[in-house]
């Protein structure tokens, strides 16, 4: 809303009825202390009319549509178009998504440089813009509510408090408000904390500069690093009763970067359906537990490997069974099992070899990274033995390309890898504040173009849901997570395939002929379900 406009918009609100002209005289007093506030956002703290009659009758004035920005109108994630640093600075928020359109708020749009800016960044994107006029003061609040707030634990950040307590802080909210990491990150002119909560990061605080190698020394002390060296290291924290924490230092160009992970001890181990596994007990019965075989699991990082390895394992585990992992690092600890831990004079090759002579039955290896461990797995499971392990790869047909570049024979994968698995983790609508409406004729299109290509059929006769947003939450719409699968179980057919050396493209033709279905199969039936949203789903696979 522009400043050189206020008086016409002033009159004309009088005019038009919205508010009076003593409103007008004491919003002009106020503005005389307040010269950067405009005239719109001093009525609208004021409390002086309907705030919405207000904002559309100042976008009717100034030839642009006016919206009052709330939590509810945001249907989309506003870091995946523009980032909040740039949204900040233009005092902008996209906040719809549809037919190639993008509905973005300005607080100014007189100001045709910064709309042409972020017009010319989206158009980029592929996305024509629609412009509204909001309120600044809603502008901001919600960018900062998307950025990440600062919670009371952290606001204490001056000089008088001690480096003790503050990481102390740092640590204990993390840990209450569900972060699996937490990044301390050196700035030009600050320390920033961002906590990663359900796999998005979040800004809670930025401290004084003059604090940054007091928190590193003292980061370093409790995480068992050297205090003279300027070098990445890694370390771990054990002050914290339930939580193992692990600690990496990198060097940057404003000093050392510290992220720590949470990990939480004794945590109770889901049961893999819980975890999203959307098959039968008979189907999951045939795809593990096979002797003389390997299943590998298969997902970029930080995509939930590990924690479905523990909940197989854990699906497994009996007493009569003999039960062996060999971890880097060990991250849960769970009752008759013999848990190996990685140090920098072991290898998950050597400890493999040794453990072949502890009379196994099932072996689960971190990961596979190298040809060496690949091969002595693949001997553990041609000699009797169940090897479970993850590698590091984009589905589970491209499992074989990847075991294949480490130089391991057709022959050798064919004869032992039994089923991979692929999958991803995606965020859970928000039970307190999703919103509940039918889907529109758009979504549908998408939804039966997937089901026609993959031979589905999803009933979309109920309802989905929009992600809203509230400080459960964090005014993301999304709270916690959940996996989508793929699963390729190693027929005969596909075994001959691999022995002939067809090409995962072929495999994947060949696999799609019989039970395989794609990730996006079991994304779009969470969709359905009203677990998740189509827009969180395209965010994380892209499918439109």
């Amino acid at each position: 809303m522009d400043i050189r406009r206020r008086q016409p918009i002033g009159v004309e609100l009088v005019r038009r009825g919205i508010v009076t002209e003593e409103d007008i005289n004491n919003a002009l007093d106020y503005q005389k202390q307040n010269p950067n506030k405009k005239i719109g956002d001093i009525l609208y703290s004021l409390n002086v009319c309907d705030p919405n009659e207000l904002i559309e009758a100042i976008g009717d004035i100034v030839g642009t549509k006016g919206i009052l920005l709330t939590s509810s109108n945001i249907k989309i994630r506003l870091t995946d178009y523009i980032s909040t640093d740039l949204a900040l600075a233009n005092k902008v928020v996209p906040f719809e998504v549809a037919a190639g359109k993008i509905k973005v708020c300005f607080a100014d749009t007189v100001n045709t440089k910064s709309m042409e800016n972020v017009r010319l960044l989206l158009l980029n994107k592929g996305l024509v813009m629609e412009s509204y006029i909001t309120f600044e003061s809603d502008i901001i609040r919600i960018i900062k509510n998307m950025e990440g707030t600062p919670t009371d634990n952290l606001q204490n950040t001056g000089k008088n408090e001690t480096v003790t307590g503050l990481v102390d802080s740092i640590i204990k909210t993390g840990m209450e408000r569900r972060a699996s990491d937490i990044h301390i990150e050196p700035m030009a002119n600050e320390v920033r904390v961002r906590y990663r909560i359900d796999g998005e990061l979040f800004t809670v605080a930025k401290i004084n500069k003059e604090k940054q190698q007091q928190i590193i020394g003292r980061l370093k002390a409790i995480s068992n690093m050297h205090q003279e060296k300027q070098e990445s290291q890694d370390g771990r924290i054990l002050l914290y009763e339930d939580y193992n924490i692990r600690v990496s230092s990198q060097p940057n160009v404003y000093g050392e970067k510290f992220v720590l992970r949470l990990l939480k001890k004794n945590i109770n181990i889901k049961n893999i359906f819980e975890l999203g596994l959307s098959i039968s007990e008979d189907e999951m019965k045939k795809s593990i537990n096979k002797r003389n075989s390997i299943t590998i699991l298969a997902a970029p990082t930080g995509e939930g490997k590990t924690t479905s390895l523990y909940s197989i394992i854990d699906y497994l585990n009996r007493p009569e069974i003999n039960i062996t992992t060999i971890e880097d690092p060990v991250e849960i600890r769970i009752d008759g099992l013999n848990q190996i831990e990685i140090d920098a004079k072991s290898s998950f090759s050597g400890s493999l070899r040794t453990v072949l002579r502890q009379d196994p039955d099932i072996i689960l290896v971190g990961e596979i990274r190298d040809k060496e461990t690949g091969e002595i797995a693949i001997q553990a499971g041609q000699t009797g033995h169940y090897v479970l392990s993850t590698i590091h790869t984009i589905d589970s047909v491209e499992v074989i390309t990847r075991l294949r570049k480490m130089g391991l024979s057709d022959y050798d994968i064919s004869s032992t890898l039994a089923t991979s698995i692929s999958q991803r983790l995606i965020r859970r609508l928000c039970p307190k504040c999703k919103k509940e409406r039918p889907f529109t004729e758009e979504e549908k299109a998408i939804i039966e173009k997937i089901g026609d290509k993959y031979g589905v059929k999803y009933d979309l006769s109920g309802t989905t849901y929009d992600a809203i947003g509230c400080e459960e939450c964090n005014h993301t719409g999304y709270y916690e997570r959940i996996g989508i699968f793929e699963i390729l179980n190693i027929t005969e057919e596909i075994k001959e395939a691999i022995v002939n050396g067809k090409s995962s493209i072929d495999i994947r033709k060949l696999a799609l002929t019989q039970s395989y279905k794609p990730l996006v199969v079991d994304g779009i039936r969470k969709v359905v379900q009203g677990i998740t949203t189509l827009e969180e789903l395209n965010r994380k696979i892209l499918i439109y």
